[in-house]
């Protein structure tokens, strides 16, 4: 049995996972730890850096405990971590490589061997390493290859591979209620043994039939296809979705992604319409995806995976143009204010988000941009933009109603609940279907106050087909969706 876990990697999947760990198994001691002095500091403080809904209230959960039964903990001393413990979960950054063989497509494994060959010098007995980053195909092999040859001869280690599946803004529903737990190991009878362990550990709080063992390969190869499959489901319906606007007609993507996800073959996830796609994993495993397939000499099947990316990009490029088009072909000196900044709602994170290209070639055009976004701190959304645009005609602002005060023009990017218009009908949900938590609660814009405060012609650009178009108009605002021609204009 497993007694003692550590997490090393307080980010985004390392903190949650050991937080849930220790909320679920009260008899197994899990220590997160991290070079990063002020990261584990926000955690011992109970407020980690980033946004996750339901992620401090569980970490006050666990740190409340008595004393006797407090088994969390939060270090920075990683050598003494990782020989205390008897499962060590390795959740660093495997960023795309930026130089080198592979430049630009291949996953940089630097931070993961890195590590490896700490846990080589410094541990004893035996150990159960556990990939939790997403990683290439083949990884568990070369860490057990690594671990092997550079450990200590009192040390016997067993490489598994057990990638995470979490969606940033349901983090932490996905590690409490996941749709499956996979496990790969080495096909040996100590792999498999050291696999039935670790799925032991789940079965404290998941289903015995959703964990499944298998080989590491597949189980790698898993995790990249999930990510790609699911960004491939987006790009789909947005390639529908442009000819629906070029059409010129009445097609209307809604309609299309209703009457495809009704199909039970498809199912109605992910087939939301809207700006595409961004955060950290979509692109980055895509990307891996099509250098792993030009390393097998699949030239065909890298092209097809490039493609998703493709269509993404171009998803933004369309909104942009658009949006110049309706606003007369000039955009220069006119102010607009975009709603939203971080890649998606729920979360803090603004890697990749739609938001950056729509900010930075708006500021290109001349236009005045003035941004909000209920999590995203400005200093972030100032660095996200970046020192290659002028940022003299850039306010961040700390209020919606300022931010959209005198504007010509919204752009709605990120779909935060708090955005949505009143209606009487029921409004698509955000996240392409992930359904909203409802101990959330959320303070709604006071749309009324914002459209009186614009500026004619007062265009509402909604990039994420969140909005109701008729109470727009209602409130003297021209509404322009995604994937559909017309404009509705004021009654």
């Amino acid at each position: 049995m497993i007694q003692t876990v550590t997490c090393i990697g307080a980010g985004f999947v390392g903190g949650p996972l050991g937080t849930v760990i220790a909320h679920n198994c009260p008899h197994i001691h899990v220590t997160v730890a991290d070079i990063n002095e002020s990261r584990i500091q926000s955690w011992t403080d109970g407020s980690p850096s980033f946004y996750e809904p339901g992620l401090n209230e569980m970490l006050g959960t666990v740190q409340r405990r008595e004393t006797s039964e407090q088994n969390l903990e939060f270090v920075t001393t990683v050598e003494d971590a990782i020989q205390r413990a008897d499962l060590i979960f390795l959740c660093v950054d495997t960023p795309t490589k930026s130089s080198g063989i592979g430049e630009g497509c291949a996953a940089d494994l630097s931070n993961i061997q890195k590590i490896a060959r700490t846990i080589a010098q410094v541990a004893t007995g035996e150990k159960i390493v556990v990939e939790k980053s997403t990683v290439p195909c083949g990884t568990a092999d070369v860490l057990q290859e690594l671990l092997t040859t550079c450990g200590s001869p009192n040390a016997r280690f067993e490489v598994l591979s057990n990638p995470e599946f979490l969606a940033e803004g349901t983090a932490i529903e996905n590690l409490l209620r996941p749709s499956r737990v996979l496990i790969g190991s080495l096909q040996t009878p100590t792999g498999k043994r050291a696999a039935t362990l670790l799925a032991d550990m789940y079965a404290t709080w998941v289903p015995r039939e959703l964990i499944l063992q298998m080989d590491s390969w597949s189980s790698e190869l898993a995790k990249l296809a999930a990510n790609a499959m699911l960004a491939q489901r987006i790009s789909s319906i947005n390639s529908l979705g442009a000819i629906c606007e070029a059409a010129g007609a009445t097609a209307d993507i809604d309609s299309v992604s209703v009457a495809c996800g009704l199909d039970p073959r498809i199912g109605p996830h992910m087939l939301r319409g809207g700006i595409g796609w961004g955060g950290s994993c979509f692109q980055k495993d895509i990307l891996d995806l099509v250098y792993i397939a030009r390393s097998l000499h699949l030239h065909d099947v890298a092209t097809y995976w490039e493609s998703v990316i493709t269509m993404n990009n171009s998803q933004k490029d369309r909104f942009l143009h658009r949006i110049i088009a309706c606003m007369y072909g000039n955009i220069a000196g006119r102010s607009i204010a975009v709603l939203g900044f971080a890649f998606k709602e729920n979360t803090s994170d603004t890697k990749n988000s739609p938001a950056i290209t729509v900010v930075q070639r708006l500021l290109q055009e001349g236009a005045k941009v003035s941004v909000y976004d209920p999590r995203v701190a400005p200093d972030r959304i100032a660095s996200a933009v970046g020192e290659e645009v002028d940022k003299r005609n850039l306010h961040i602002s700390p209020s919606p109603y300022e931010t959209c005060f005198m504007a010509d023009a919204i752009v709605l990017v990120t779909a935060w609940e708090g955005f949505r218009t009143p209606s009487d009908k029921p409004c698509p949900e955000a996240n392409n279907g992930a359904p909203t938590r409802p101990h959330e609660k959320f303070e709604y814009l006071d749309w009324p106050r914002i459209a009186h405060s614009m500026q004619s012609p007062k265009f509402v650009f909604d990039g994420r087909n969140f909005l109701d178009g008729t109470f727009l108009a209602n409130q003297g605002c021209r509404h322009v969706r995604m994937g559909n021609s017309t404009i509705r204009h004021p009654n």
